[in-house]
């Protein structure tokens, strides 16, 4: 399914250079104003004919352009015919600082003769070449692997009604469906009824029927579209399905990451959905990490987004008391949390990640996000203060083991876990043991964002192949754990020095809580309370990103 970007079509190139096009034409509202617009193959440049050279001169670049449509008013009186171009440069903002996505259009109406047929035409001809411009214009990084959706691309819409503050189909229909009919994008609206009705629904249809799937809502819908395609007779090829995410809930995590990704300034609420509402008529298809999650049932589920344990998983659940308030509630159930601060016990262990060069990292590297980046601290348990995570051996699984991996069964859905031992077995000699067992918070990150405001993973991208690991011990202040989050929203947290965060980059973990009352959760939403392990899976999904 993984189709590279096609080189543009030589037949349409001069020397190496797309071929321009020059035309005059007058204002769609005022006849009287004509202007003078050149395409070329990177700009499409405007100005008034009674203006004086270099005066009133604007200059769109395709790179921005959604798409470009030619059309015929109704009236039969007027042999004139129109072609409109869709723009969302990045523009300064009307009210508050920094820049954003805003949409632009540009209208001009053709009567170069009597003959409506030929105005047409000729509106046809340079909606036509604009269109193709755009696409071989597509903003592109250097340091990612991209592949195109196809063109056409057929898309399911899937949209939860409920996530958020209850405002899905609103954003839809008022954002999102202009933007695909801008881009000529086909597709079918899907609302979903019930939970796991999008799991059922991808997990039994056909999907050659669809070019990508695309899921507007929180996170969670997007857990049961990916869970669904793992669940398939077809996994192997389901699981590389394009997947587009537009922000509709409370959280809209992996919407920030993609919109983070593509070095944007940042933006939240509408700004957010209209970038990724951008990115998805583009059609830049890129790899994305999954993480598959073991239960202590047995049952295996895949995430794309974080596991949660302690703290975190607290606000998340508690929090859904104040959903009509919207991202908000985060803030509200994180103040409701720490009038309570709890401590819980539990044994972690992690496989490192081997020594890498970040490539498609954004992380400063001034930020102390190495092994063993927050300053030692004595535990209450009087542990070795040489390192934060001495092994050792123990009486729970997490000990120093010799054994060998069992193979998982042929018939299992899925990609096999060679790097995790059996929840019943110690994890494997070459894993790391905390040392520690009272902690406020342990959290896995996937992707960068835990939520539109918490930039919890700096130096997370889509694909590294990371789990970003980090907890905080016990011992912390509530002003202290408060200010850790307050400067999250910016990725700042692992930069103030706090001696009771940690962080690593790991390619597996294991989490055994040993608290009897606490809540673990995975991409948000609630698991069974229990021992837990996790491994990542490099870049075997496909996201629509930039």
């Amino acid at each position: 399914m993984d189709n590279y970007i096609a080189e543009p079509d030589p037949s349409r190139q001069r020397n190496g250079v797309v071929e321009g096009l020059y035309g005059e034409f007058t204002d769609s509202l005022n006849a009287r104003v004509r202007y003078s617009v050149s395409l070329t193959e990177s700009a499409l440049t405007i100005q008034k004919i009674s203006s004086s050279p270099g005066q009133d001169e604007v200059v769109f670049h395709l790179a921005d352009c959604l798409g470009c449509r030619a059309y015929k008013v109704e009236d039969e009186a007027d042999v004139g015919a129109f072609f409109t171009a869709y723009f969302y440069p990045l523009k300064r903002r009307w009210i508050s600082t920094g820049m954003a996505r805003q949409k632009v259009e540009q209208c001009f109406r053709v009567a170069l003769v009597q003959d409506p047929l030929t105005n047409l035409q000729e509106a046809e001809r340079w909606a036509r070449a604009i269109r193709e411009a755009s696409i071989r214009q597509i903003p592109r990084r250097h340091d990612v692997k991209y592949y195109e959706v196809r063109r056409p691309c057929r898309v399911m819409v899937l949209v939860n009604p409920q996530s958020g503050r209850g405002q899905a189909l609103q954003l839809f229909s008022g954002q999102i469906e202009p933007m695909l009919t801008e881009a000529s994008v086909p597709y079918t609206l899907v609302i979903t009824e019930h939970q796991n009705h999008a799991r059922d629904l991808v997990r039994e249809t056909d999907l050659s029927q669809w070019d990508a799937l695309v899921i507007l809502s929180g996170d969670g819908l997007l857990f049961e579209v990916l869970n669904g395609l793992l669940e398939r007779e077809d996994w192997e090829e389901a699981i590389q399905t394009p997947l587009g995410i537009l922000p509709g809930g409370s959280g809209n995590a992996l919407a920030a990451s993609v919109h983070h990704y593509t070095k944007s300034p940042p933006a939240w609420g509408k700004e957010l959905l209209l970038s990724c509402g951008f990115l998805l008529c583009k059609g830049l298809v890129t790899r994305l990490d999954l993480v598959s999650v073991h239960l202590a049932s047995s049952q295996r589920i895949f995430s794309f987004l974080s596991l949660a344990w302690g703290f975190v998983a607290d606000v998340d659940i508690e929090s859904e008391k104040y959903r009509l308030v919207g991202p908000m509630r985060f803030l509200v159930g994180t103040l409701m949390r720490l009038a309570s601060l709890k401590v819980y016990q539990g044994r972690l262990a992690y496989l490192p990640a081997p020594s890498f060069t970040p490539q498609n990292s954004s992380l400063c590297s001034s930020l102390p996000c190495g092994p063993n980046s927050s300053p030692n601290q004595n535990s209450r348990h009087n542990h070795s203060t040489n390192s934060n995570h001495n092994t050792a051996h123990n009486s729970s699984n997490i000990a120093i083991t010799t054994m060998r991996t069992e193979p998982q069964p042929v018939n299992q859905k899925g990609p096999p876990d060679s790097l995790l031992a059996d929840l019943e077995q110690p994890v494997p000699e070459h894993w790391t043991i905390v040392n520690e067992e009272d902690f406020v918070l342990v959290l896995a990150m996937f992707q960068s964002h835990l939520a539109e405001d918490l930039f919890a993973a700096p130096g997370a991208a889509a694909d590294d192949g990371f789990i970003h690991l980090l907890y905080v011990r016990a011992g912390i202040s509530r002003l202290a754990l408060l200010t850790l989050f307050m400067t999250m929203e910016k990725g700042g947290h692992l930069a103030i020095g706090c001696p009771h965060l940690v962080y690593e980059r790991v390619k597996a973990f294991r989490l055994e809580p040993l608290s009897p009352e606490g809540a673990i959760t995975v991409d948000g939403e609630m698991v069974e309370y229990g021992p837990v392990q996790a491994q990542v899976h490099e870049g075997i999904a496909r996201l629509i990103s930039g």
